[in-house]
């Protein structure tokens, strides 16, 4: 199957929109080449800025920037733009409402051996907390092209949070990518999956091996964490009667909170988040990582099963 990291396609989706649109303006806090912001300095020079590594200031600059017109895309590593710049996206973008989207690659424990310090397992829920910040986690890299486009034209302030790694490629270009919209990429009965990021594809190669076996489960890319889509997650909580959870996050304030939060207020079913168990990363090769952390297509496999058993 293809592979795409998510962070070559916003790179790529930089470009297009310089090309197409003259108020959108990129910062970077000297990680341009991993964040492949890179890719827009050598077409834009002029509207290309790196703030080195002073993501507070960048947030500052990046706020200013917007308050004069322009569409901002700003970003640099998940755990130094949501931990270390937090107040200054608090207070200079939300508060403000400006259109400064923070565009963090490298999130998650699949960043791999730089360890702990550098695994962002808490950046989904931190976003989620601000008001007026919506927050996108695309699956793949056409996804992650569409979302760059769709938040283009979405105003005010938006975290778009992206990885490392290669990923399976899992829609094309004619896709219809909405923010606030889930997509149902398999549709069944006896329990729903509902996923962001790379465990998208995951939770498609489960519910192919559960089908051989007879369960028919469906399948959600919940791509859009704030605002979150609502009435797909109780449509297919009434249908199924169990809901499964799965992100690259920790299981406190990221998909599975959001999606719990909406179960229990209007549709209680059974509900099982699957996630980082509230502890921190730790250095090694990303593979190994998620199996250590439990993040594998047997897992899910696992926890429908039990999900079944049990609703």
């Amino acid at each position: 199957m293809e592979k795409q990291a998510t962070r070559d396609a916003y790179g790529q989706a930089l470009v297009e929109l310089g090309h197409k649109y003259e108020n959108v303006v990129v910062f970077d806090a000297d990680l341009s080449k991993s964040t492949k912001t890179a890719d827009f300095a050598r077409v834009f020079p002029a509207r290309f800025f790196n703030a080195g590594i002073a993501e507070q200031n960048m947030i500052g600059m990046a706020a200013g920037m917007a308050a004069s017109g322009k569409v901002v895309f700003a970003s640099s590593f998940a755990i130094f733009a949501t931990g270390r710049a937090f107040e200054m996206i608090r207070n200079s973008l939300a508060y403000a409402r400006l259109n400064v989207k923070v565009c963090a690659t490298h999130a998650g424990i699949t960043v791999g051996e730089d360890g702990g310090s550098h695994q962002s397992v808490e950046d989904i829920a931190i976003m989620r907390s601000v008001p007026n910040m919506c927050v996108v986690v695309p699956a793949d890299g056409t996804s992650a092209r569409q979302a760059v486009r769709a938040i283009y034209q979405q105003p005010g302030p938006v975290y778009l949070r992206l990885g490392r790694p290669s990923v399976p490629i899992l829609y094309d270009e004619k896709a219809d990518f909405n923010v606030g919209r889930g997509i149902e990429l398999r549709s069944g009965r006896d329990a729903t999956l509902i996923a962001c990021g790379i465990m998208v594809s995951k939770c498609l190669e489960a519910a192919a091996i559960l089908q051989e076996e007879g369960i028919e489960v469906s399948v959600i890319d919940m791509h859009t964490i704030k605002p979150i889509d609502r009435e797909l997650i109780e449509r297919k909580a009434r249908e199924t009667g169990a809901i499964l959870t799965v992100e690259e996050h920790s299981v406190l304030g990221g998909l599975g909170g959001a999606v719990c939060e909406v179960v229990c207020e209007t549709c209680p079913v059974p509900v099982l988040r699957m996630g980082i168990k509230d502890i921190f990363g730790q250095s090694g090769n990303p593979d190994e990582l998620m199996q250590f952390y439990g993040l594998t297509v047997n897992k899910i496999i696992e926890n429908v099963h039990f999900l079944i058993k049990n609703k």
